[in-house]
């Protein structure tokens, strides 16, 4: 679905990102890790066609998007929740998931509506408040409503756990993989490394803007050098696969 082919990019004349490579097929869960720094917000913007790239291809759905426009590029279905949430603070609840199934018309938009609001709760008793006095947890789940308003063929996640309570976490994970057993595809991008590889399938780790590690997502966090430098102890999520 998503595939990413010796992918290079620079500020100015600073590489950010050398040469990654990776892919993500129809129906999984998978997981980008790496500290803050490696690389990994730049790497979703040259994907969403907010950052231009130096080298290398991006294709989605096998047609080639590097140079593509971002309207073009969420008109196709693919979809990122972007770091910080980055809602409309004085628009509604309601408002704000409107806008995010805008691309297809008011009458998906109504189509949807009440899906997202049954997948999460609080947002239907939140409808009228403003995005920018809800608690940081429920901010997150409204920039996932948002993104889910536009039906993604490919979810893109950036840091969905940054900032949040453990107990925030679980939920949106727990909600997470619900999307998943309908079906959702994603990439979830992650410091937060225990989380991402307990509901990932597969995951790739990115240092200094090079993929340096991947594999199955289990494996991965039996690695020596994963646990070292990403765990810090062997604990596992009520809600690991």
């Amino acid at each position: 679905m998503l595939r990413i082919v010796a992918l290079s990019v620079r500020y100015g004349s600073i590489p950010v990102l050398r040469r990654v490579t990776f892919h993500v097929s129809p129906g999984e869960i998978v997981a980008l890790i790496g500290a803050n720094g490696a690389g990994k917000s730049t790497l979703l913007r040259s994907i969403s066609g907010l950052h231009r790239v130096s080298g290398g291809e991006i294709h989605f759905m096998d047609t080639a998007i590097h140079g593509l426009s971002p309207e073009r590029i969420v008109r196709m279905g693919l979809i990122q929740v972007p770091e910080a949430r980055q809602l409309f603070p004085n628009l509604t609840v309601l408002e704000n998931l409107e806008l995010g199934g805008y691309v297809h018309g008011r009458r998906h938009v109504r189509n949807v509506l009440e899906e997202i609001l049954t997948l999460f709760p609080i947002l239907a008793e939140r409808r009228k408040q403003k995005a920018g006095t809800l608690s940081g947890g429920e901010q997150q789940m409204l920039s996932i409503g948002r993104a889910l308003m536009a039906r993604p063929r490919l979810l893109i996640l950036d840091e969905p756990s940054l900032g949040l309570a453990p107990l925030i976490v679980e939920e949106i994970y727990e909600k997470l993989l619900a999307l998943h057993s309908n079906g959702t595809t994603m990439l979830l991008v992650e410091q937060n490394a225990l989380g991402a590889l307990a509901v990932a399938e597969r995951a790739y780790v990115l240092e200094t803007g090079r993929i340096v590690l991947s594999g199955d997502a289990r494996s991965l966090m039996e690695h020596e050098d994963v646990q070292r430098a990403y765990l810090g102890k062997d604990y596992r999520y009520k809600w690991e696969r």
